[in-house]
């Protein structure tokens, strides 16, 4: 016979039965559960850092190498199942290396079951190749959102691009931001604002861009007009506007060899111009742009740190400036599922 024994409770004493009912339903309901993972490709290690710091978290661990065939490896250190990834990668030289490995990176988070994968490209690669300027050329630029797509990228988060219909080649989000402001904020701070100073665009196609900076600093505005008989060769025939006897600020969206630059300085000068200042959001000084750039015709050349530059070879008359914190607000407002638009209050569309 069994030894063991049941207790029961005294009558009256009985416990309440606790025993969870199933209630059929539609779907599983785990409440809100969000995480925002931040992960850096080699281009610009220095920018996604600063990022990180202003989001107050650490920069996610990925393994990234190149075999010796040239082949790139990628790998994240850490879980990202169910995270919002995003991606910092800049499309500075190397730019195809840079590339491929945003890319292979894009496609491994998709394969880690991310549930959002938002490149974060601060200067968009290929995307001076817009448009078919001569017969039988490319469009690289929208070949390049094309591979975007493809390698699983939800979202796309970029910064002053070359043009407006860029953000046209993609079928998923794009969020345009723009150092505008944070470039006019700069020359307001050094008192280059109102009547004696007058912002002068490049070409006819950043009239738009170079009569917004006008308006935040009170000036007006000029426009040169240029020709390009080559690649990266750059003729100013005439400037349209007044510029004798004020400070002029040229503003571009990107700075090559510096060539265009110096050209439009010197015609600058020659139309009278007191000073010229210039800037530019991406600063990518390619071959001996700083030994071209240190022209007296030029004040001094303002960019941001959207591509690394060399500290050690650039000179004293370039000034960087930081856009990790306007970076970081976007990146916040798009996990939050905020307004992106609101952090510009509304003025990011420039074209």
């Amino acid at each position: 016979m069994n030894a063991a024994t049941t207790e029961l409770p005294l009558p009256g004493l009985e416990a309440p039965d606790r025993t969870p009912r199933p209630n059929p339903g539609r779907w599983i309901e785990r409440g809100p559960q969000k995480r925002l993972m931040l992960f850096s490709g080699r281009s610009n290690r220095e920018l996604a850092l600063r990022i990180a710091e202003k989001l107050g978290i650490e920069l996610g661990g990925v393994t990234l190498k190149t075999f010796a065939n040239g082949e790139n490896y990628v790998r994240f250190d850490d879980s990202i199942r169910g995270a919002d990834v995003f991606i910092v990668q800049s499309g500075s030289p190397p730019v195809n290396d840079h590339l491929m490995e945003l890319l292979i990176m894009i496609q491994s988070a998709r394969l880690a079951s991310a549930k959002r994968v938002t490149a974060v490209v601060p200067w968009f690669p290929y995307s001076r190749q817009d448009k078919k300027s001569e017969p039988r050329e490319p469009i690289t630029a929208r070949l390049v959102a094309d591979m975007l797509e493809v390698a699983g990228a939800d979202r796309v988060l970029t910064m002053d691009l070359h043009a407006g219909q860029i953000q046209g080649f993609f079928q998923i989000p794009v969020d345009h931001m723009t150092a505008l402001p944070l470039l006019a904020q700069y020359f307001r701070d050094k008192g280059l604002f109102g009547d004696g100073v007058v912002a002068v665009s490049g070409d006819a196609g950043r009239a738009k861009t170079a009569r917004r900076l006008g308006q935040m600093l009170e000036a007006d505005l000029a426009i040169m007009n240029k020709t390009r008989p080559a690649h990266d060769v750059a003729q100013v025939s005439e400037v349209i506007g007044r510029v004798d006897g004020r400070t002029a600020i040229m503003i571009d969206d990107v700075i090559m060899t510096g060539g265009t630059l110096v050209a439009a300085a010197e015609a600058l000068r020659a139309a009278g111009a007191l000073e010229v200042y210039s800037c530019a959001t991406h600063g990518l000084f390619n071959g001996n742009a700083f030994e071209r750039l240190d022209s007296d015709a030029l004040t001094e050349i303002t960019v941001t740190d959207t591509v690394p530059i060399d500290p050690l070879n650039c000179p004293d008359k370039i000034k960087v400036l930081s856009v990790s914190t306007l970076l970081a607000e976007t990146i916040h407002n798009v996990f939050a599922d905020d307004s992106v638009s609101a952090i510009f209050h509304g003025e990011n569309q420039l074209f």
